[in-house]
């Protein structure tokens, strides 16, 4: 990566709160400190999968741990910020098959403020940090939505 990319990197994470609670989301299960030391676009730099290394991904094998604790991370961030935003707490669960196949969900009380199919988990990613963020920023958004039009369910 060169130098402007990562200036660019640093600088979209330093001014975006969902990549920053991302990095501390992925900093949290790092039990042996190895991002510690990392910057933070190079944390989340996993998350960043072109349309080209897509296509060569291979779904017909399992979803390797590293991809899993990705996909887990990039909930439990949404979560995290839902939170942030309306002060309930909010649970996560990923119920995904060794095929790729699944379910992501976030709920808050006995609401289900985001509900996302998986499909090719393997493939998990985005084309770019903006694009990562923007798709975090909407389903923080869609979930602090729902706990606004219902929060007598949001509180049971």
């Amino acid at each position: 990566m060169s130098t402007t990319a990562t200036e660019t990197n640093t600088n979209i994470v330093a001014e975006n709160a969902f990549l920053q609670e991302l990095v501390r989301q992925i900093r949290a299960q790092d039990h042996y400190g190895v991002y510690r030391s990392w910057e933070d676009g190079l944390v989340l730099s996993p998350f960043v999968v072109s349309r080209e290394k897509k296509r060569q991904l291979k779904v017909d094998g399992d979803v390797d741990l590293a991809t899993q604790l990705r996909i887990l991370s990039f909930y439990r961030a949404i979560a995290a910020c839902i939170e942030k935003e309306t002060g309930k707490l909010c649970q996560v669960v990923i119920d995904l098959s060794h095929e790729g196949f699944g379910w992501a969900l976030i709920w808050c009380g006995r609401l289900m403020v985001v509900s996302r199919t998986l499909r090719d988990a393997q493939r998990f990613g985005y084309d770019s940090l903006e694009k990562l963020a923007a798709e975090g920023e909407k389903l923080t958004k869609s979930g602090v939505d729902y706990i606004q039009r219902f929060p007598e369910i949001a509180n049971l």
